[in-house]
């Protein structure tokens, strides 16, 4: 439908159309637990920022219950290497 939208005595004509969003990246990663730490291996190569993959994985292992989750506390990201290790602040 159209929308009359008033923005700083100014008035804008919006008109809402539909779209596709992209479906989110999935992939398979290789894991080693140790007490705090968790080693990732076999990271795939994805065109997104370094910072974004970084992030992912600390959501993903954020307070998990597969895996000993928990607290991260660091994720150190080695694109070249396609490794990472995440440090919690707490054993799992």
């Amino acid at each position: 439908g159209k929308h009359t939208v008033n923005l700083d005595n100014k008035v804008a004509d919006v008109t809402v159309k539909p779209f596709t969003l992209e479906m989110g990246i999935r992939f398979e990663l290789h894991v080693t637990i140790s007490g705090k730490k968790i080693n990732i291996s076999e990271i795939p190569e994805l065109l997104i920022p370094e910072d974004w993959i970084k992030d992912k994985l600390e959501l993903n292992f954020y307070k998990s219950e597969q895996g000993g989750g928990g607290e991260v506390e660091n994720v150190n990201y080695d694109k070249q290497s396609r490794t990472a290790v995440i440090t919690f602040l707490r054993p799992g």
